[in-house]
């Protein structure tokens, strides 16, 4: 994807909801609304999916970024929750044994229910938002930076391009991601949640909101890892006997890397806490869990090509963001 390389770009975190603290963020960054749509004489927003679900102005929030992105003012990716929210609402191929792409199960119930539940006495704008769900592209090549919203993976995305060249899918596409082992759940899931292993010695984890899982999330850019410790990229710290597990030789080199010779790169996704700064300095993650009121974090962009530890922006969510 072109984009003109005169403009500055501001790079925002998930919002999950919190349109509040967005309107803040964007009135820090010298956006203004002007006929209903937040707008900069000189830059662009590109939001990094994540629009919906857990937070308490989601309807606001989708409206706010879908009008900045049909007056050409920002640009938006998919993020998994968007993903989710079309696998909630789209009936399975035929054969697969499956009701729905995402099945209702009581876990995804709970994940989806309050963007479900704002949008009860809205039927219709629900239906248009999963509609608009698919002209959101899973990642952005500008070529001085890539956008996506949890792992770039360039064995995916070349034959992703192959088939979809605007990086924008279908619903053919979405329903064949429900086959596990396929390419598109191999891809989908790949881009947009992220690379994961699985626990050593059948230990589990218990998240914060409740989860219970076999596997955790893992850098996908850390050049000499030793042990599980130095790839675990997650909120929730490792149990110390996994911590201190070597990585055998295999899981090493099975391990995916973006080098540090690549161009930058913009995740969210990953619910980080503290100081905003960059991970490495062609590698940031701008998701600071907003809705756990945390930050909604923001990077102004312009033409570097390494990463700038003072162009980050952030507003701290407070509890004001809640339902009216």
């Amino acid at each position: 994807m072109l984009l003109d390389p005169s403009r500055g770009y501001d790079l925002i975190g998930d919002i999950h909801g919190c349109a509040h603290t967005l309107e803040t963020l964007l009135e820090r960054l010298g956006y203004r609304q002007q006929a209903g749509v937040w707008r900069h004489p000189r830059r662009m927003a590109i939001f990094l999916g994540d629009l919906v679900d857990r937070g308490p102005r989601i309807r606001e929030a989708l409206h706010l970024v879908h009008a900045m992105v049909e007056a050409g003012q920002a640009l938006c990716i998919m993020g998994n929750h968007e993903f989710n929210a079309l696998g909630w609402s789209t009936p399975a191929a035929p054969g697969s044994g499956r009701h729905y792409v995402r099945e209702h199960t009581p876990r995804h119930a709970r994940l989806i229910n309050e963007t479900l539940e704002q949008f009860v006495a809205y039927p219709q704008e629900w239906r248009e938002f999963l509609a608009w769900f698919y002209e959101l592209p899973l990642f952005i090549d500008a070529g001085h930076f890539r956008v996506v919203h949890a792992c770039w993976d360039a064995g995916l995305i070349e034959p992703l391009r192959a088939q979809f060249p605007d990086a924008r899918i279908d619903e053919h596409f979405l329903q064949a991601s429900a086959v596990p082992g396929s390419f598109a759940n191999t891809a989908l899931d790949r881009l947009l949640r992220g690379t994961d292993m699985r626990l050593p010695h059948g230990l589990t984890l218990t998240s914060d909101e409740g989860f219970t899982r076999a596997h955790f999330r893992t850098k996908f850019w850390e050049e000499d890892p030793q042990t599980y410790g130095d790839i675990v990229f997650q909120p929730d710290a490792l149990p110390e006997a996994a911590a201190q597990t070597p990585l055998s030789e295999l899981q090493k080199t099975e391990l995916l890397k973006y080098g540090a010779d690549q161009p930058l790169l913009f995740v969210g996704h990953y619910w980080r806490r503290g100081k905003p700064a960059p991970i490495r300095p062609n590698l940031a993650c701008l998701d600071y869990s907003a809705v756990m009121y945390g930050k909604l974090v923001a990077y102004r962009l312009d033409q570097e090509s390494r990463l700038d530890a003072h162009k980050f922006v952030w507003v701290e969510v407070e509890r004001q963001e809640s339902p009216q």
